[in-house]
């Protein structure tokens, strides 16, 4: 682009207020543009911090058939800490009035849009995009599909026989066909520093985690969005108390702020009526912010959850995932043959999305904890066996 006497570099370094190396004059003609724009895309996605991880599964894809591009992804605060680090990604908008700004002086060649509300369409519909797929906003405020690609997509937000009992697609195979992207069962793309790898480690020895034992991770809540997803805590504490039998198990207690008081009651109790329990299981902390968060939950090797950010986070951390189900749909969840699914089998209404329920929860009722345990103990065996041919060396290796 010729701006009077010279050149605006086609170049992701240049941004117009310094050079990228000091002492380099960007429009003399820069050896080190080797990043151009290419395919300009912005990815718009301002759902809950799981449905962001999973659509990070989107992006090997787009990189596959945009091999030349510009990834802009439009998230949350909240979830904006879950796309640092990212290799994929060229720029994370957090939604405000600042980044409304920046987007819309810019042009995309196309602009996806993941999320079926009205905020993230309404956007859609005003930013520039030579091609916008997903869903947009009609003159009526109605979310509609914007292109044909994104029917079936659409159809599962508007019909429940559909979505709970005929849909046997996971939620990445449906979002790519949503994009037009060839669907390959990509993972989640999370990056941890070499700092967090490392503190990772160093929790672990710090609350005498030996190399060779396995670690569980009980991730306890979920949003208060849907707290009928958790399981009580009398299941959580049986399960505690049935592997305090195994010596070479610790246990950690996983969550956000809002699991704080639901975790010291675990704990507590746990500890009341065994105390030599104090030295197999810990109570992390959950006000810490999310990139922490990731670190304690990354320091275990399985992770039992119910279907929540703690169960993306561990799908995207690689651990053997132990989930359990209910209220949401289990055949949109991809374990990547990494873990087991707990459903409650021949239940007329699970799944069902409702916030309160008028059968006393039975679905959660219905966990069987014994196979739950029977389950995890079997996988902490490959674990264990892996570890002894790793050297029992614990590197954070599940990492992307």
């Amino acid at each position: 682009m010729k701006v009077f006497d010279f050149n605006i570099p086609d170049c992701k370094r240049f941004t117009g207020y310094k050079p990228c190396f000091p002492y380099k004059t960007c429009y003399e003609g820069c050896t080190q543009n080797d990043r151009s724009f290419g395919k300009k895309i912005l990815i718009i996605n301002l759902d809950a911090m799981g449905d962001v991880l999973m659509t990070t599964a989107q992006l090997e894809p787009i990189k596959r058939k945009y091999p030349e591009s510009y990834i802009g992804w439009v998230t949350l605060k909240s979830a904006a800490p879950l796309l640092q680090e990212n290799p994929l990604i060229d720029d994370v908008f957090v939604w405000d009035a600042e980044s409304w700004l920046i987007l819309e002086q810019m042009a995309f060649d196309l602009i996806l849009n993941v999320d079926k509300s009205t905020r993230s369409a309404a956007l859609t519909m005003k930013l520039r995009g030579k091609e916008k797929l997903g869903f947009g906003l009609n003159e009526n405020a109605q979310i509609v599909p914007l292109n044909k690609e994104a029917s079936y997509n659409y159809k599962l937000g508007i019909d429940d026989y559909l979505k709970f009992r005929v849909n046997q697609r996971t939620g990445q195979d449906i979002l790519a066909e949503t994009f037009k992207l060839p669907y390959q069962r990509d993972e989640y793309v999370l990056r941890l520093t070499e700092e967090e790898i490392a503190l990772t480690s160093w929790y672990r020895k710090s609350k005498g985690i030996g190399d060779k034992e396995v670690v569980i991770g009980f991730n306890t809540g979920c949003s208060n969005l849907y707290p009928n997803k958790k399981m009580t805590i009398g299941q959580h504490l049986k399960l505690i108390e049935k592997f305090s039998h195994q010596k070479n198990i610790k246990m950690l207690l996983l969550g956000g702020r809002e699991d704080f008081e639901r975790n010291e009651q675990i704990y507590s109790t746990a500890i009341e009526r065994n105390p030599e329990l104090m030295t197999r299981l810990f109570n992390t902390p959950t006000t810490e912010g999310i990139r922490k968060g990731i670190i304690y939950e990354n320091a275990a090797d399985i992770v039992i959850t119910g279907d929540s950010f703690g169960m993306h986070l561990a799908i995207a951390l690689k651990k053997y995932v132990l989930v359990w189900f209910g209220v949401s749909c289990w055949t949109e969840i991809d374990l990547y043959d990494r873990g087991t699914k707990f459903i409650p089998e021949g239940l007329f209404c699970s799944p069902c999305w409702k916030k309160s329920c008028p059968y006393n929860l039975e679905c959660i009722q219905m966990i069987d904890i014994d196979k739950m345990y029977s389950t995890a103990v079997e996988y902490t065996e490959t674990i264990r066996t892996d570890k002894v041919k790793l050297g029992g060396v614990w590197s954070g290796k599940n990492v992307r």
